[in-house]
């Protein structure tokens, strides 16, 4: 049996009474921790008009991040594609993978990571936000990498590739990856409905390639670990809400767990907050291993990427303590 490599999906949670200086200085502080933990790599999400999430400019904070650290892998999670020029993407990732080489990743997506609107202000265009345009964007970002274009090079791009993975939440990205060989990331955290039947259409499309000869599949997780179910449950208190907050079109930072744990939930609000956990890792580190092991068993996961969406940065970061002393060790594939 072989361990299961774990790694991290960092949102840099912004709390209601802090600033976004001290949410990105804990996310800076939990890459050096999860780091010293052996956590293989810890990438950050791109989302916009979120009050609860700063991690809006993903290349910049990566810059951060793995300066700040210097094993562990730093990586997108994603950059979502649509909202950028493949060049300057290219340029971009180019310059961390020349500043810190063999230690980033560039985990990319076809989702604006937003509502319409602010897709629009991002892009400033109608044009590249439907799927359809992808698969070219896609390929044009690659051959930037590679030097196929004859009319423009991207500094420092060419020559300095990233560890290029494609994320997804249905099934397209899935097969995309499969065909182009890529590593495949899927988004059980927000679409575990979906999780199974996009990594079998990604192992049935995969064809060998230069980045790699077999499918390697990571899954995405909420994991909320604490020393009992009680406490991990109170915990995920202010995540559960904030994306009931964000669905019903009314986002907010997060709240206090006393806080949320007093919000008071209609019938159709509960419902949907108890489907938000299920399929995910919420509980002590008995629970959670419980968990964890049966999404290994479904999935055959080569990887699992944990998030761990909390109000404190301790209460954060204890839960990957838990999860690499008492969890970790028993995952196995």
């Amino acid at each position: 049996m072989t361990p299961v490599p774990l790694s991290v999906l960092e949102l840099a949670p912004a709390a209601r009474d802090a600033t976004a200086t001290e949410a990105l200085h804990h996310t800076a502080e939990l890459a050096k921790r999860v780091e010293a933990l052996g956590y293989r790599r810890i990438w950050v999400a791109e989302h916009h008009n979120m009050p609860s999430i700063a991690s809006s400019s993903p290349a910049v904070l990566i810059a951060h991040l793995a300066a700040v650290t210097s094993t562990i892998r730093v990586g997108s999670g994603g950059v979502m594609l649509p909202n950028h020029a493949p060049l300057v993407v290219a340029e971009q990732f180019g310059t961390l993978e020349a500043l810190h080489p063999d230690r980033i990743d560039l985990g990319i997506g076809r989702a604006p990571g937003t509502d319409q609107r602010t897709a629009l202000a991002l892009r400033r265009t109608m044009a590249g936000l439907s799927a359809e345009g992808f698969p070219q964007e896609l390929s044009d970002l690659i051959g930037y990498f590679q030097g196929d274009n004859d009319l423009i090079e991207a500094v420092p791009g060419r020559g300095n590739e990233p560890a290029i993975w494609l994320l997804g939440s249905s099934g397209f990205s899935a097969q995309l990856a499969g065909v182009l060989g890529l590593p495949f990331s899927f988004a059980h955290h927000f679409s575990s409905a979906n999780t199974v039947p996009a990594l079998e259409l990604y192992r049935e499309n995969f064809r060998p390639s230069r980045w790699l000869s077999q499918p390697y599949a990571k899954v995405a997780v909420n994991v909320i670990c604490a020393d009992t179910d009680e406490k991990a449950h109170w915990l995920a208190g202010p995540s559960a809400l904030a994306f009931l907050k964000l669905r019903t079109g009314k986002p907010e930072a997060l709240v206090p767990p006393e806080e949320a744990a007093a919000y008071p939930y209609n019938d159709l609000e509960r419902a949907f907050v108890d489907d938000r956990w299920r399929d995910q890792a919420v509980g002590s580190p008995e629970t959670v291993e419980r968990q964890l092991r049966d999404l290994l068993s479904r999935t055959g996961a080569n990887e699992l990427m944990l998030t761990t969406m909390v109000y404190d940065l301790e209460a954060r970061s204890h839960s990957y303590e838990l999860v690499s002393e008492k969890v970790a060790p028993n995952l196995a594939r």
